[in-house]
């Protein structure tokens, strides 16, 4: 949590509140870490942290949206804004399609 912290601290995003979702309550079984943050103008804010060895593609994008979609669900209110920190590889379709669907990268 504390890398997350320092990262989107370091781009002046800042949240009142970060609350950890366990990714088994949300249905899947991908070693992420899912947070749900509440932003300082009162907005709900999802945060993916990603770490793994191997090359993030176009269908991670895929499963990454549909966690957002179920989060959504999960928190019964629209989440307007989304962060992705990603620590690996990561494929330039993939980043140009989460640039497309709105989220904000980081990759450390």
């Amino acid at each position: 949590m504390k890398t997350i912290v320092e990262t989107l601290g370091k781009k002046n995003i800042i949240f009142k509140s970060l609350k950890h979702i366990e990714p088994k309550s949300l249905g899947t079984k991908k070693q992420i870490g899912i947070y749900l943050g509440t932003k300082l103008d009162n907005y709900y804010a999802i945060v993916l942290y990603v770490e793994r060895k191997s090359r993030i593609l176009s269908k991670d994008v895929e499963d990454y949206i549909a966690l957002h979609h179920k989060v959504e669900g999960y928190n019964e209110s629209k989440i307007y804004k989304k962060y992705i920190i990603i620590h690996a590889p990561l494929c330039s379709k993939a980043k140009a399609k989460l640039l497309e669907f709105g989220w904000r990268v980081f990759e450390i």
